[in-house]
């Protein structure tokens, strides 16, 4: 129940609107309770002044009692019904925007059908809370209050005996309610599972449909989707009992009042009016005393999102900017400079890096190469903060990383990883993706460079070709090169290839580094690759070796070092010379 104290900055925000939410459930109410003193009033006068003037008067009244309450009951969900959308919408809003700012390392331990879930269905549970709980919650204390309180004034004792069964009810809501509470959560964690296995299906329907296993998914997803529909059964096996023992114990009431009653009507120390008022309170009890074990069940499921929900907005961005970034930095110039740089992904993991030290010019070309699980990509990507270092520290114009703000030294740092990831989108918006307007000069432009016009030239949409999920509809080559291009677009003072050549062949490869060259001039460049002749030419080589820089130096300084470097040259070149024989 704590969990959803976190809304109350939400509730703050349209408390007036809720405010008059409120004040619309008090006047629904007061007509609704009006209706029964009408119906004593009537019955009793009628039985001594028996006429049609006098029943077309009080009917007339009661209807019209009847739709002045039913009108605020509409504006009732006028006001507190919008209010939790619209608080819906800003937690969602919320999360989203928290979701972004997380490390790197949130979405290694996250998966997407997880996330994914907790975007979905948990923040709809909430909504729940936030709107028909809310609402009947303070309708049903209300009028709990408003109906005792009149049902004490016209008979006290009655009002005791049919109120005897109440503390039971109280007593059965509250164990259901735990038992409700621990089944939902857990069917929220199944949730999870089964959103997680749909959406792994689905990005890798390719390897599915390879392997031929579509059979194995299927069972796999039933298996999962089966235990999902079992958690559900427990849950509703345990709500079923709600509403019979509701109407149960409601029914008690209904019996005390009759038989107590009656019996007070036949000693005449009760009037017929006031007995059937008193039924018609009692009705009027019955709906509220359901509601509130629904309510509570709403509130149940709820508070078991938000604490899920709350586990996330609980994770700490853990590349907060330092508290001595200076605000006055708006640029950078490629100045970069590593100086004892040791990194490891966790508390308890082995170090990837260990003490890391070297510097990069502005305007120079760097290139690492190593075998693979040498530290390559873990090492530059300490440089745009997609991780922290451990120890050491990273310097970019002689000002640490930290210091700098993240968002000048992202900009200003075009990256092209691994793993290439396009958008379903247009050609031109995937391109022109980092850019604040998509400017179509500067996106042919960098499709130039990158080699990509050529074939932009042959799709028959050109630039405003859709390129399907994750860019399915590219080849590997070409989804490399776009990424290039992307990178490119936003005029990196910095630029960072991590193994982008992988599936270009080499003389498109030597044609684009031709490109760059003119390109990069003035900015500093670090490429990772396994082939020599794309970092041949760099002003310097570093060889990574277990997480530490095993040799250094130009291309001819290391072939005649005859070491880790010069074997892979001489390997490579035996496979170019081989090639050729066949």
């Amino acid at each position: 129940m704590k969990s959803l104290f976190y809304l109350n900055k939400y509730f703050k925000k349209y408390k007036f609107r809720l405010l008059l939410g409120v004040l619309f459930i008090l006047l629904s109410n007061a007509a609704q309770v009006y209706i029964p003193i009408l119906l004593k009033e009537s019955i009793d006068l009628l039985r001594t002044n028996m006429s049609y003037q006098l029943l077309l008067k009080y009917s007339g009244m009661i209807v019209g009692t009847a739709i002045i309450g039913g009108f605020f009951r509409f504006l009732i969900r006028v006001t507190i019904i919008i209010v939790s959308r619209k608080i819906e919408f800003d937690l969602r809003s919320d999360f989203w925007k928290h979701i972004q700012t997380l490390p790197t390392r949130f979405f290694q331990n996250n998966s997407t059908g997880n996330i994914m879930a907790h975007a979905t269905n948990d923040i709809s549970a909430v909504r729940m809370y936030i709107g028909p709980a809310v609402m009947y919650s303070v309708d049903t204390i209300t009028k709990i209050i408003i109906v005792i309180t009149i049902m004490l004034t016209l008979a006290p004792t009655l009002t005791i005996y049919t109120l005897l069964p109440l503390p039971l009810l109280s007593f059965f809501v509250y164990k259901l309610s735990k038992k409700i509470h621990s089944k939902f959560t857990k069917i929220q964690e199944k949730f999870s599972e089964l959103t997680t296995k749909a959406q792994e299906s689905f990005s890798g329907i390719r390897v599915v449909k390879s392997y031929v296993i579509e059979k194995s998914e299927v069972n796999h997803f039933t298996k999962l989707s089966g235990e999902y529909l079992d958690r559900n059964m427990e849950k509703i096996k345990i709500q079923a009992l709600f509403m019979p023992m509701l109407f149960l114990i409601t029914g008690i009431s209904v019996i005390i009042v009759i038989w107590v009653g009656g019996s007070m009507v036949i000693e005449n120390t009760l009037t017929l009016g006031e007995i059937i008022a008193f039924i018609a309170y009692l009705g009027l009890l019955i709906w509220p005393v359901i509601a509130f074990g629904w309510v509570l069940n709403i509130i149940q499921q709820a508070s078991a999102s938000m604490k899920r929900l709350l586990k996330i907005f609980n994770e700490k961005n853990d590349r907060v900017e330092n508290t001595n970034a200076n605000s006055n930095i708006k640029t950078i110039n490629g100045d970069i400079e590593f100086k004892n740089v040791s990194f490891r992904y966790g508390p308890k993991l082995e170090e990837v890096l260990k003490n890391i030290s070297f510097k990069i010019p502005q305007g120079n070309f760097l290139a690492i190469i190593g075998h693979t699980g040498s530290g390559k990509t873990s090492l530059v990507n300490l440089i745009p903060r997609l991780f922290d270092v451990t120890s050491g520290e990273i310097l970019i114009d002689g000002i640490n990383i930290k210091n700098i703000p993240i968002n000048v030294l992202r900009k200003n740092i075009g990256m092209v990883s691994q793993e290439t990831f396009l958008f379903s989108d247009s050609l031109k918006n995937n391109l022109g993706y980092g850019l604040k307007e998509i400017n179509e000069e500067i996106v042919e432009r960098v499709a130039e460079i990158s080699q990509l016009q050529k074939d932009v030239d042959n799709f028959s949409e050109g630039l405003e070709t859709i390129l399907g999920e994750r860019g399915i509809t590219l080849s590997g080559g070409q989804k490399q090169r776009a990424s290039l291009a992307r990178a490119l677009a936003i005029n990196p003072k910095i630029l960072i290839l991590d193994d982008s050549f992988s599936a270009v062949d080499t003389n498109t490869e030597e044609e684009i580094l031709l490109k760059l060259k003119e390109f990069m001039k003035g900015r500093t460049s670090i490429i990772i690759s396994h082939r020599i002749s794309t970092v041949k030419h760099a002003d310097s080589i570093i060889v990574l070796e277990n997480g530490v820089i095993a040799e250094r130096g130009t291309h001819n300084e290391l072939v005649e070092k005859k070491g880790i470097y010069a074997d892979l040259h001489n390997k490579q070149l035996l496979e170019e010379e081989l090639e050729e024989i066949e």
